[in-house]
């Protein structure tokens, strides 16, 4: 099968893989009809996270079972499957309690690499959730976007207390930042800020519902929500970077007892525990349990109630790839959806 595979910083190859297999009896397989890169690969790309030698690339993906393992039970060959980044079996205490990113047996999707044709999927009847039929072309691309984006923006929205007559400000207009708005609204947000300098994403930003869009960043964004809130800050702020001035951004935006929901991955950034000690606010977040959502992310996708798919702005054949990680490290695209 044809996979990307990153080698070194910058260095982004699409080559021949062994093709994928059931591995363990929990297993399926599945023939990817689309995949995209993440702005987590980023990190790697850019050498800020170390590779160890040739990686596979990819945790998001959507596609059709072709192989299941001996106890799988509930996903059936032929199915239209939609699945999170990180495979979970669902049924342990911390999923029940709707971690599933933190599931005792969990296994991380970038592992796997599904930048491919083929994909193993561990633990599929508990990762994997099945649509209602084989979707039109024009679903694709939002049902792709729940695999992690979407899941992650929503999880980032619950995390923030979203909820009616809430204001909830999002630092970060990426596609995890855009979907956290696209959740806000969805959730009920009177007053969605975002802190947004692209033209380009501002405009989707207030598509998905955002009210208020502000330029400043750091402690300038953090007056400058507070200067919109009369003072006060917002009820719940959305963290979707992950630097250490990000974070201080969103914590800074809410108001003391207000929510912070963090799902940037974190480079660098360290909390001084005093400062945070007299915010007085809430911090929740981490991994998003995207399988949380996934049952209820896919059918309002089906039903064309949402469309989150268009935070993807370039799409690229797989064998595109190295032009797509180019594209979005240069913020040419917010986010580049490979077609297989």
């Amino acid at each position: 099968m044809r996979g990307v595979v990153m080698y070194a910083p910058g260095d982004v190859r699409v080559e021949d893989r062994e093709d994928a297999r059931i591995v363990e009896p929990t297993d399926a397989v599945i023939r990817v009809t689309a995949t995209c890169i993440c702005g987590s690969d980023l990190w790697p790309y850019r050498g800020i996270e170390s590779l160890k030698g040739p990686t596979p690339m990819g945790h998001e993906y959507i596609g059709v079972v072709e192989q299941i393992g001996d106890d799988v039970r509930d996903i059936k060959v032929g199915d239209y499957v939609v699945g999170s980044f990180v495979a979970s079996d669902n049924t342990c205490e911390i999923c029940q309690a709707g971690y599933q990113s933190r599931c005792v047996h969990n296994v991380m999707m970038g592992s796997v690499g599904t930048q491919a044709q083929l994909a193993r999927i561990p633990l599929a009847d508990g990762t994997l959730v099945a649509t209602p039929g084989a979707p039109d072309a024009d679903l694709v691309p939002s049902l792709l976007a729940a695999s992690d984006v979407l899941g992650t923006g929503w999880f980032a929205a619950v995390a923030a207390e979203a909820g009616p007559g809430r204001t909830i400000a999002v630092v970060g207009d990426g596609a995890v930042g855009l979907s956290a708005v696209l959740a806000a609204k969805q959730l009920g947000a009177e007053r969605i800020i975002v802190s947004s300098r692209h033209p380009e994403r501002q405009a989707l930003a207030r598509e998905f519902g955002a009210t208020d869009i502000i330029e400043e960043r750091g402690d300038d964004g953090a007056a400058r929500v507070r200067e919109l809130t009369g003072g006060y800050g917002a009820h719940g702020v959305v963290e979707a970077v992950g630097t250490e001035e990000s974070m201080w951004q969103a914590i800074n935006s809410a108001r003391p007892g207000g929510y912070v929901g963090y799902v940037g991955v974190t480079h660098g950034v360290k909390l001084d525990g005093l400062s945070l000690f007299f915010t007085g606010v809430h911090l929740h977040g981490g991994p998003a349990p995207v399988r949380r959502f996934l049952p209820e992310l896919i059918q309002l996708i089906w039903d064309r109630t949402i469309d989150p798919g268009k935070v993807f702005d370039l799409t690229l054949p797989l064998e595109a790839a190295a032009e797509g990680y180019q594209a979005m490290d240069e913020r040419r695209a917010t986010k580049v959806l490979l077609t297989l």
